[in-house]
């Protein structure tokens, strides 16, 4: 850390910051020359297989983005392979703002949410990120107790199809409400605004319908199956192109479901501990059987 401060300047303060899953994330106090401070953030991934991978990614999506209207944080620097630090890491500007998961505002919240993804995947890239990768497949899916058991069945064989042509854009991969800061009172939920875009590390080439799917079921599980059905209506009126196809949209919009059967008590365990105390492990499937079980009805 010393390395990449300014001559003069100290840490002192680390403050944990809950909501992540796969890093520990602590923002760092700059004590300034000047007798000011300054805020970093700091991305650890402790004991996970894919460290140097995504934190590679997450460098360079942060560098191409720099400059860009998309409003994410600044690369200071990254140790992808634990050269320097205990654990592979990654050190960043410190955006304004705050993740919102609660349901007051959400309706506000959704279209800013449609209107940033679709401006993200306006982007160019000179140089492209790695292709996607989606490692669920009908084998692994767990179907949550009392499912629809036919609608899981059939929602399986949607995905054991070939995977639809696609035209390829840069995708977050995890563009999610707990990855994306607003300015946002308590008071004033209608006057929200998107102030940054974080976790990079699954920075990826490949379809829209993948990360609209993504936001898709996170919004279900989190207010209600109804608002996961309404995001790709909101990212297509912010000007965001999906599938033509309705039985292609619902390749992606299933296979994204089906993967979070697979990390519904991590996924749940991290909203509780971020306020959320009502999504409980078992309210969280019986929205995750909802969803799919409305997928399948509305486009199978």
């Amino acid at each position: 850390m010393r390395r990449h401060l300014e001559a003069g300047e100290r840490i002192v303060r680390a403050e944990a910051l809950h909501g992540g899953i796969t890093a520990d994330v602590r923002k760092l106090t700059i004590g300034t020359r000047d007798g000011g401070t300054r805020d970093l953030v700091l991305r650890t991934f402790v004991n996970v297989e894919h460290a140097e991978d995504w934190l590679n990614r997450e460098a360079g999506a942060l560098a191409l983005l720099a400059g860009s209207s998309v409003p994410a944080p600044g690369l200071v620097a990254v140790d992808p392979t634990a050269a320097h630090c205990e654990f592979p890491s990654l050190l960043r500007t410190h955006l304004p703002g705050r993740t919102v998961l609660d349901d007051e505002g959400v309706e506000t919240r959704v279209p800013l949410l449609a209107r940033q993804l679709a401006a993200i995947h306006a982007l160019r890239p000179a140089e492209r990120p790695p292709k996607y990768v989606a490692l669920t497949t009908a084998d692994t899916v767990v179907t949550p107790r009392g499912a629809d058991a036919a609608a899981w069945a059939a929602a399986s064989d949607v995905i054991r199809r070939p995977v639809p042509a696609y035209q390829g854009r840069f995708l977050h991969r995890d563009f999610q409400p707990g990855n994306v800061l607003f300015d946002a009172l308590p008071s004033r939920p209608a006057a929200a605004r998107i102030t940054g875009v974080v976790d990079w590390a699954g920075a990826s080439w490949g379809p829209a319908d993948l990360d609209v799917a993504h936001c898709s079921t996170t919004l279900a599980l989190l207010h209600g199956p109804a608002w996961g059905l309404r995001f790709a209506e909101a990212y297509e009126e912010a000007g965001g192109a999906l599938a033509a196809a309705a039985g292609e949209r619902l390749y992606w919009l299933v296979r994204d479901g089906l993967a979070s059967s697979e990390e519904v008590r991590q996924v749940s365990q991290s909203w509780r501990e971020s306020g959320r105390t009502e999504l409980t492990t078992r309210l969280v499937e019986e929205r995750l059987n909802a969803y799919v079980t409305a997928l399948m009805d509305a486009l199978g």
